[in-house]
């Protein structure tokens, strides 16, 4: 039996992961830099925060398994949660990245109920989507090119999350200053005065593309200049730079952004979008496969043999690493295009020079894994990418096309994990089914939300804990420039060596390309057995 599924279904379901990119991808990239540089929380304690909302999610993303594989509804057992938690996923998101003015203390507090709600609503949301790929077709060819359309999608929703949040929240957090360009007698340098007509609570200032240097001009000692400055603004109050290593300096080079109005509104606006692509995502999919007729509901028979199923607990250990290697990527990015290239805009380039070598990478999942199988092909991918990543560390300020290239073609391998992950997980669900005669495929798609999520949690631990090795404070410059050989570490080879682990758990994987015909064979024969004795 096969299930053949259109061009408009596969679309539909990219969506789906589109949408949840939008949060994914978001809060991945930019949440640790928007806790530390605008809500003003330390690296460590934000690096704790991850780890522990992401850790203690585990026992609910199973849950959430189990949940989905007993609810039954006109509309099938996933796609209603896919409806029920398009709103508030995109409320929870905005909140995320909205930062009241409250205690340092009260801080921490509300990024922590914030977070947790987050990653509940998220789990109720993508469990479910991710467990209705298994369920679309019952053929695993089939499924592995819904996959290459669900990661298509999964990028498109980060490029447009990656590509387009800076550059929205230079937008939205203009702040109409008033600036003064004054060249200094006998130098080349020049006094910058600035100031606004409301308060502005994280300001940055800073040149186009980066260029130049900024230092107080009213400090008693003169600081270290470095490309952009982050402070406070009182309305109507002047601010007094010296610029250096600028030539024929204009004010309307100067930006000056409000990064917390700028943040929020962005993402309001982006949450909108994800509220529609899921609940298109619903509208546009069917649930096809069936659990086997006689099979009856058992949570402990369910549990005892998702944990005797040796295909599911190398993809969980799998996920959890590779999840780690894209995570950290990902969340330091901004962080050294801002702090070591000083060309914060650049990184919206980027990510999506990197979306669409993802996209490139993702539809070549397919082929690629007719050809060798897609336990080969996760190994080779994972030590390729490892080992072109870690040419980051060759790469100086001024070395941009080299890092552009490494970045693609790195991405490019990358891209190929998560395609990889969640089509396997469908063929872990068939080997339950194909060994034990049932099938819990929301409870086994739990693994790829609980691996996103711990290992998510482990990458900002990570990044919190090494940044605050070299001191880095978002909102102190000099703190900055003295965390930047651990951006450059966190950048490169640091990432590498987990990417390395997870190759080497790989090969533990036992169902290569001749097991899965086997296996696809026996149960389409079983499948045909059932309808001919419903008829």
């Amino acid at each position: 039996m096969t299930d053949k599924i259109s061009i408009k279904e596969k679309i539909g379901y990219a969506l789906g992961d589109g949408a949840a990119n939008i949060a994914w991808r978001g809060v991945s990239t930019f949440l640790f830099i928007f806790y530390t540089d605008v809500f003003g929380i330390d690296p460590v304690s934000v690096g704790l925060l991850m780890l522990v909302a992401r850790s203690s999610d585990g026992i609910s993303d199973v849950i959430m398994g189990v949940i989905g594989d007993r609810s039954n509804s006109k509309y099938g057992k996933f796609r209603p949660w896919i409806l029920w938690t398009a709103v508030p996923l995109a409320l929870i998101l905005s909140l995320l990245f909205t930062a009241p003015e409250i205690g340092e203390q009260s801080k921490i507090v509300y990024a922590y109920i914030t977070y947790i709600l987050f990653t509940l609503i998220y789990t109720a949301n993508n469990i479910p989507y991710g467990a209705l790929m298994a369920v679309m077709t019952g053929d695993d060819k089939e499924r592995t090119s819904l996959g290459s359309y669900r990661m298509v999608g999964a990028f498109t929703g980060g490029m447009l999350v990656q590509g387009a949040l800076l550059y929205l929240v230079v937008y939205f957090g203009n702040v109409n200053p008033e600036i003064t360009v004054n060249n200094i007698p006998n130098s080349s340098n020049y006094e910058v005065v600035v100031s606004a007509p409301l308060d502005v609570q994280s300001a940055r200032i800073k040149l186009d593309k980066g260029i130049g240097k900024f230092a107080w001009a009213d400090s008693a000692v003169l600081d270290e200049p470095t490309a952009s400055k982050s402070f406070q603004m009182e309305a109507n109050k002047t601010y007094r730079f010296i610029v250096s290593d600028i030539n024929n300096l204009k004010p309307e080079r100067i930006t000056i952004i409000n990064q917390k109005e700028g943040y929020s509104k962005s993402m309001y606006l982006l949450s909108v979008f994800l509220a529609i692509f899921m609940i298109l995502t619903f509208l546009t999919t069917k649930e096809r496969v069936k659990p086997p007729n006689d099979q009856e509901s058992d949570i402990k028979k369910d549990l005892k043999q998702l944990f005797n199923n040796k295909p599911w607990a190398v993809l969980l250990i799998i996920g959890l690493l590779f999840n780690i290697y894209t995570s950290i990527k990902q969340g330091i990015v901004v962080i050294y295009f801002a702090h070591y290239l000083h060309q914060e805009l650049l990184a919206a380039s980027f990510m999506i020079a990197l979306t669409l070598a993802s996209i490139g990478g993702a539809m070549l999942v397919a082929p690629l894994g007719k050809l060798y199988g897609k336990k080969k092909l996760f190994i080779y991918a994972l030590i390729f990418s490892a080992a072109v990543n870690c040419l980051f560390v060759f790469c100086g300020p001024q070395d941009t096309t080299a890092i552009f290239i490494i970045g693609i073609i790195s991405e490019a391998a990358s891209a190929m994990f998560p395609t990889l992950l969640f089509v396997m997980l469908g063929d872990a669900a068939d080997f339950s089914e194909w060994k034990n005669g049932r099938r819990a495929t929301g409870l086994i798609y739990s693994a790829g939300s609980l691996a996103t999520k711990f290992g998510g949690g482990i990458a900002g631990a990570i990044i919190g804990f090494v940044l605050s090795y070299f001191h880095y404070n978002g909102q102190n410059a000099a703190a900055i420039e003295g965390a930047i050989p651990g951006m450059i570490m966190l950048m490169s080879w640091v990432p590498a060596i987990i990417a390395i682990s997870a190759a080497v758990v790989m090969m533990l994987y036992p169902l290569d390309k001749k097991k899965m015909d086997i296996m696809i064979s026996d149960l389409n024969a079983r499948r045909e057995a059932q309808l001919t004795e419903q008829i």
